[in-house]
């Protein structure tokens, strides 16, 4: 016991100029030490979903790194078709078609609120959105587009209203424009929680306009059942995070699993939850495949990304 417990040294490394970052990462799996580990792991777990066809990959996520640059690494993900569906809220929807028309600058945490409400500024953390770049753009984009689509249909799915708002925006950073190029299905189960969600309920208050959220949900159970191996790449927590985790149950459980989280274990909450947690409730096999990295997103994904893209392109 003690012998395969001891089987694998702890290596030292260094750095050398222009190194490729799947390098970096493989010798920081090597080197032991926590998170560096785990990236590690989660690289070498992603390589093999992205050479598997057998794969089906969902990718969940939450709205606020879409008000970042990373949302245009998101765009890319999907642009290059490693993505069979997403996951998210309808927060992501609001920033991505904001962004595609108005712009968003940098700030800081700790700005005067009070100051930037007299000034018509939201903060979202250290962003800065013009009051005039979100809900009234938002609310006019979307107007419009339903517009469009009211004489075509009274009733759509959530995935079917991103592909013709995605199909409508010529910015190539655009999430929805990604989904729209690869028909890659969004599922947003909380969308009325949303500014564009609002939009649809006050434009279905004023003409017969309805959301078909049963249609999203049989499209969601038909990719899980339809799976030969089913793979997740969850950012974050909430609504999102548990509608894949949830859903995938139904077919006995991921086959694969990578989070990215700054929630912490200790409160019992879904979003600090563990994937050993989600083994006892039969969304996770057993034998599962998986990795945890505790970190934030914005400087996580795009190694995790990128070194996935020189190893896949290997």
């Amino acid at each position: 016991m003690r012998e395969e417990l001891l089987n694998k040294r702890i290596k030292d490394y260094r750095l050398e100029e222009y190194m490729p970052i799947s390098e970096l990462v493989d010798r920081m799996g090597c080197s032991g030490g926590f998170t560096a580990k785990n990236l590690a792991e989660a690289v070498r777990i992603l390589v093999d979903v992205l050479k598997d066809d057998r794969y089906t990959l969902l990718f969940s996520f939450p709205a606020c790194i879409v008000a970042t640059g990373l949302r245009g690494v998101i765009a890319d993900f999907i642009r290059r078709g490693y993505v069979d569906g997403v996951v998210t809220t309808g927060g992501t929807i609001d920033h991505d078609l904001a962004r595609a028309y108005g712009e968003y600058y940098h700030g800081s945490f700790d700005l005067d609120d009070r100051f930037l409400n007299k000034l018509n500024i939201h903060r979202l953390g250290n962003i800065l959105i013009p009051t005039e770049n979100y809900g009234m753009l938002i609310e006019s984009k979307t107007t419009s587009i339903l517009d469009e689509l009211s004489r075509v249909k009274d009733r759509w799915s959530v995935r079917e209203l991103c592909w013709e708002i995605g199909g409508r925006i010529e910015d190539e950073n655009s999430i929805l424009r990604a989904l729209y190029l690869r028909r890659v299905p969004l599922y947003s189960l909380g969308v009325l929680d949303s500014c564009f969600g609002f939009q649809l309920f006050l434009y279905s208050r004023r003409k017969r306009f309805e959301i078909d959220f049963w249609s999203d949900m049989s499209s969601l159970l038909d990719q899980v059942y339809d799976a030969e191996k089913l793979a997740a790449l969850i950012v974050g927590g909430g609504i999102s995070k548990h509608t894949v985790i949830w859903y995938s149950q139904f077919r006995g459980g991921l086959d694969k699993a990578i989070y990215i989280t700054t929630a912490t274990e200790y409160d019992g909450s879904l979003s600090g939850a563990r994937p050993r947690e989600a083994i006892s409730w039969g969304k996770l096999k057993p034998e599962a495949d998986y990795a945890v990295i505790d970190g934030e997103a914005t400087v996580i994904l795009p190694i995790l990304l990128l070194a996935v893209y020189e190893k896949v392109g290997r």
